[in-house]
């Protein structure tokens, strides 16, 4: 015997001597996992979900606490008559306004509404201008101070942003900080969430409806969405533990695979909580996975195991070929049966799971947070798998007692005798004309999946968030505030950077501005856009008796400082020393067409509106040094981007970066292992060339469905990669086993399907449908991981059982080929 054949047999001599010792130290682990669990929170974040290293993300950080992230709560309530001008509407709107100011984590400074104080008016009036605030302080509800408000509302220009453009509602803005400054925790978003809920619920009635969006809101309402997977879990659970009875038709058989594998997720949760990480609601579903994946394993082993119990390592079907009668092959021990399935399944076992392990472990390098946490989750997860279902699993098998075994055997034995037209139409894909044709039709399907997978966007590709499902209350209330008010939630802020003093100084950097505001107004899908040379203008031809024609940017530097000395830095369109001034641009939506669109102008504008040197007199140092180190600058620099869509465009394009260098890791870690443990480059190809055709299928799914990828589904398909290899795996390495013991192609092939086909069959489809129950889920986005994944498991398993002997067959033949030449 070789030595690869006696090193797994001397590990598995040593395993079961020391049975009881294993099943105390996981008994003591599984018990610590317990508790550690437990302790396990639910951990979201607005940055971690953030490319922090990217250009734009670095404009964020710089301007974060001057201009605010994009971290926003919008609260609004709505009159259901739509008419917000009465008592009781500015009473709860009041009401509303300040519960708002007092959630925990908000920036106070930030809290924009009519009541707050730093949301004021201007007019021109016949001595020069006045102004106020929206709600005068002697404030009380009468049809005149009614009619005052709506005047003040008009002239502040918070009509479409406050207000609604029909006086139907108003709304209040506030953005969160990443720490509660009360407390300097990092903020609880559930917590915010429930607290905005609990606004929602005390004021809206019969007469007001309130309407909340943000990312806060977002995380709860994936929060709640999430904690269904508990009850899918339990579905998922009880459909897996009758496929595995109607597969084993053994109470145990079933019953040790599913202890193992919820004792992996276990030991997963468990060891998150012992490292410091917690679990956010977007990576919910990967325990759920584990699972998945353990049972998937513990079906091969239970398979195997159940061969070597009953017929002491033989294949019934090579028994039966061999005209070899059941009575000269006797069953063995339990004991026997798992040392032998364990030496056997120990190298494919491995090489599967570190396979789905190392391709986890390269979306680390993709620079997010959010998906290095959900690489660290699933690695965990798979690699503790290696030891409950390839260590754990066949100890237990060694203590169990099959009932009616020699009826079982002369079943199967019997079984293997009989003609099956499903596993001779699959053995038939070894024969050349066969396999030739199959590749052919790989290869055809591979270039239509290539070219649909063109037409997937990187990003979100309908409007709303596209996490939740479309009729879910927060995309509701997203759809009414955009329809009322004009400028919607969607903004993407260019800062305007140059020296301190510039706004009221430099004509030449306030006129380049104007002109870049201009350009972005005409961009398709731009609603709106608000720069502070558009209010200087206006500010101008106040000073002018409200002359139409001095609605333009003064040259003279004393006129230009008196038109922009009374805008303060709570507008947001300057900060305070007015070496920074954002150019504000409200989209229509953030789909990823309207992004490209947005941004790509934007840098098309960056190089076309320059300015050479500055006409004034520069005094004071740029705010916080957002200048090079060296002093080496231009004297205006049009910097992306903050806002929402800001933060999306960066993401899109980290994400559209990552996505083939993200493949490119998994599958070179997928070759690697297999080029060690299999040593072949023809089988390597066989395992692997079917996962690249699936992997562009899924691509050209997504593209068909119209989901979008980003950060939540970028991974998905490294993991049904990683996922799909085992397969490949387990039918290679039996085949291969065949193979080097003489046996031709098409019988090898054949026996293995005999062995393994029915266990990878039922695999697939435990696999798919603990996915497939995720499409009943709340939250749209596990849904379309469901489909997905439930997809890639099907025809990684199609390919596998179809393409891989196919390949085998035409790489074999074009070997012998290039041998006789």
């Amino acid at each position: 015997m070789s030595e690869s054949r006696t090193v797994p047999r001397r590990i598995a001599d040593f395993v079961f001597s020391v049975r009881p010792l294993i099943l105390l130290l996981f008994l003591l682990g599984t018990a610590a996992m317990v508790y550690y669990s437990m302790q396990l929170r639910v951990d979201a974040g607005f940055k971690k979900q953030l490319p922090l290293e990217h250009e734009y993300m670095q404009t964020f950080l710089d301007y974060e606490r001057e201009f605010g992230g994009a971290n926003r709560i919008m609260v609004a309530l709505m009159a259901e008559d739509g008419e917000m001008f009465d008592a009781d509407f500015f009473g709860a709107f009041e009401q509303v306004s300040n519960r708002v100011f007092f959630v925990p984590g908000v920036d106070r400074a930030s809290v924009r509404s009519i009541f707050t104080p730093n949301v004021r008016f201007v007019e021109v009036v016949e001595d020069g201008f006045a102004g106020g605030n929206v709600i005068p302080a002697d404030f009380s509800p009468s049809p005149e101070m009614f009619e005052t408000v709506r005047s003040n509302i008009i002239k502040s220009g918070e009509v479409g942003r406050l207000v609604a453009e029909d006086f139907s509602g108003a709304m209040v803005w506030a953005n969160l900080l990443e720490e509660d400054p009360s407390t300097g925790e990092t903020l609880d978003y559930q917590d915010v969430a429930e607290r905005l809920e609990a606004i929602r619920g005390e004021f809206e009635n019969e007469n007001h409806s309130v309407h909340i969006i943000g990312f806060a809101k977002i995380v709860g309402d994936v929060a709640d969405g999430a904690r269904g997977v508990v009850m899918y879990f339990g579905v998922a659970f009880l459909i897996t533990a009758i496929l595995l009875f109607l597969y084993s038709h053994s109470v145990w058989l079933t019953i040790l695979p599913l202890v193992c594998s919820v004792t992996a997720v276990v030991w997963q949760l468990g060891l998150l909580s012992l490292l410091g990480f917690g679990i956010d609601p977007m990576n919910i579903l990967t325990p759920f996975l584990v699972f998945a994946i353990g049972v998937s394993h513990g079906v091969q082993m239970i398979s195997g195991w159940n061969a070597e119990k009953l017929f002491g390592g033989h294949s019934p079907i090579g028994l039966v070929q061999e005209g070899i009668p059941l009575e000269e092959v006797k069953p063995v021990s339990s004991l026997e049966a798992s040392k032998a399935v364990f030496s056997r399944l120990l190298a494919p076992g491995a090489i599967a799971l570190l396979s789905d392990t190392i391709g986890f472990l390269t979306i680390l390098l993709i620079n997010i947070q959010i998906i290095q946490e959900l690489a660290i989750t699933a690695s965990i997860g798979v690699a503790v798998i290696i030891f409950t279902n390839l260590l754990l699993l066949p100890v237990l098998l060694s203590y169990i007692k099959l009932r009616n075994e020699d009826k079982k055997r002369r079943k199967q034995y019997e079984h293997s005798q009989k003609p099956s037209m499903i596993w001779d139409f699959m053995a038939r894909f070894t024969r050349r004309g066969v396999a030739v044709s199959a590749v052919l039709v790989g290869v055809l399907v591979f270039a239509l999946a290539w070219v649909k997978a063109q037409d997937m966007k990187i990003g979100d590709s309908e409007p709303g968030v596209p996490e939740l499902r479309e009729d879910a209350r927060y995309n509701q209330d997203a759809r009414l505030i955009a329809d009322r008010f004009s400028l919607g939630t969607d903004v993407i802020s260019i800062i305007a950077q140059t020296e301190s003093g510039a706004c009221a100084g430099s004509f030449e950097v306030m006129n380049a501005i104007d002109d870049f505001a201009w350009h972005m107004r005409n961009v398709e899908g731009v609603q709106q856009v608000i720069a502070l040379p558009m209010v200087a203008k206006i500010v101008n031809a106040g000073w002018n008796e409200g002359n139409l024609r001095w609605q333009v940017l003064p040259r003279n530097p004393s006129t230009l400082a008196l038109t922009t000395q009374g805008i303060e830095t709570s507008s947001g369109l300057l900060n305070r020393d007015c070496s920074a001034m954002p150019v504000m641009v409200f989209t229509e939506d953030h789909r990823a067409e309207t992004i490209d669109r947005v941004v790509g102008r934007a840098h098309e504008l960056q190089d076309e509106i320059t300015v050479e040197e500055l006409d004034y007199e520069v005094v004071g140092e740029p705010a916080h040094g957002h200048w090079s180190e060296d002093g080496d600058h231009p004297p205006l620099v049009f910097r992306l981007a903050t806002g929402n869509v800001g933060v999306m465009a960066a993401t899109n394009q980290e994400v559209a970066k990552a996505q083939t260098p993200m493949l490119i890791y998994v599958y070179a870690a997928i070759v690697v292992l297999c080029l060690i443990t299999f040593r072949t480059v023809l089988g390597t190809l066989c395992i692997v060339l079917p996962l690249v055709l699936v992997s562009y299928l899924a691509y050209s799914l997504m593209a068909f469905m119209g989901i979008g990828l980003k950060v939540n589904t970028l991974p998905v398909v490294a993991l049904g990669v990683g996922i799909g290899v085992d397969y490949g795996i387990y039918i290679f390495s039996r085949m291969k086993g065949f193979l080097d013991a003489g046996v031709g192609l098409d019988d090898a092939y054949y026996r293995t399907l005999r062995l393994t086909g029915r266990a990878v069959f039922y695999t697939a489809v435990t696999l798919a449908v603990g996915v497939g129950t995720w499409l009943f889920s709340d939250l749209q986005f596990q849904a379309d991981m469901g489909i997905l994944l439930g997809f890639m498991f099907i025809f990684n398993m199609i390919g596998a059982v179809l393409l891989l002997p196919a390949l085998a067959r035409v790489l074999l033949a074009w070997r012998e080929g290039r041998k006789a030449a």
